[in-house]
């Protein structure tokens, strides 16, 4: 069990808010000390930004194009929870434009992606859990020390003795606020304004419309990233489908803009910096408004002993997706200091 100090009993039953990798990397380690855990996840399954989109013939990762594998810890959970079949390294080429139009290769590092999808990695490590999908919680009640757990549709959930919380900041900050905790709410606020949105749109084309890199990063007003999904190992698609992502700049200037004005834009900044005539013969477009965080000095998670609350998420650890897990096992740890 997680020792807490003085002040709080041991914690038995933790609610988790949010089933992206943080999540499930919490519920995981909680569950391997013997902790009852409960995730709560609004979508219709778990991932977050591990996500991927069905499509004609397959499916696009729409979100987390790829990871990388710094911290041995992070390899070593894959493999006992996920599974090494979930995920495999992505034999890509990859460039970046520089600002004279120069184009250079990413520095060499294994990067990593979910076979045959992104979400084949989230799927695995949900297995077993409870996990309540499509239930969004609207508000936290506190009573003698336990949590319960309001969802929008009235449901109640509990009694709980610790809630995370690993929603995007702005969604905590409003959950923790509705929940009348206005002081812990207020300390999301620089979070929020940091974190940047980004519009998606998966292309799929008929015949290569690009040869000389699987992955891009262009130098670009518009264009963030463009990235030949069909090449990633598993995928086996009749043609190509491409993940163009938009710059964060761009994106916000578009947040409320039709998604067929924006996948079309996108297609055309892609041309724009391939050089490619050829049209799509379909989009699938996204709108992510909590991309990732503009400022990667974050304190790993946060953690609210008198309360019993606590957060982790990628923007308190980085914004990479490897963050994700680190900040879920700098949670466990603070929860367990004395």
């Amino acid at each position: 069990m997680i020792n807490q100090n003085s002040q709080c009993p041991d914690i038995r039953r933790v609610a988790i808010v949010g089933s992206g990798l943080s999540g499930l990397s919490a519920a995981r380690l909680l569950t391997e000390q013997g902790v009852s855990v409960t995730l709560f996840e609004k979508s219709r399954g778990p991932g977050g930004r591990l996500a991927a989109k069905r499509v004609t013939g397959g499916s696009a990762d729409i979100g987390a194009q790829y990871f990388t594998i710094r911290n041995p810890e992070f390899s070593r959970f894959l493999e006992r929870y996920a599974g090494p079949e979930s995920f495999a390294v992505w034999q890509a080429r990859l460039g970046f434009q520089q600002s004279d139009g120069q184009w250079q290769p990413f520095p060499e590092e294994a990067r990593y992606v979910g076979t045959p999808r992104m979400t084949a990695i989230s799927r695995a490590l949900a297995a077993g859990l409870d996990l309540r999908a499509q239930t969004r919680i609207a508000h936290l009640a506190r009573n003698d020390r336990l949590w319960t757990l309001t969802d929008t549709d009235g449901g109640t959930y509990g009694p709980f003795d610790a809630v995370i919380i690993t929603a995007p900041p702005a969604q905590a900050r409003d959950l923790l606020a509705d929940s009348q905790l206005p002081a812990l709410a207020a300390k999301l606020e620089e979070p929020v304004a940091g974190i940047l949105p980004c519009w998606a749109v998966a292309a799929f084309f008929e015949s290569p419309p690009c040869s000389e890199f699987e992955g891009m990063r262009p130098d670009h007003d518009v264009l963030y990233w463009a990235g030949n999904n069909s090449s990633k190992p598993g995928r086996d698609d009749q043609g190509q489908w491409w993940v163009l992502h938009g710059t964060p700049q761009w994106s916000a200037a578009n947040e409320n803009t039709r998604a067929e004005k924006v996948a079309n834009d996108l297609v055309m900044a892609f041309q724009d910096v391939t050089g490619t005539q050829d049209a799509p013969a379909e989009l699938v477009p996204h709108r992510w408004l909590y991309a990732r965080s503009a400022d990667t000095r974050r304190p790993g998670c946060l953690w609210f002993a008198g309360e019993g609350i606590g957060l982790a998420g990628d923007w308190l650890s980085g914004g990479r997706v490897e963050g994700a897990f680190e900040s879920a096992e700098a949670l466990l740890a603070a929860m367990s200091a004395p």
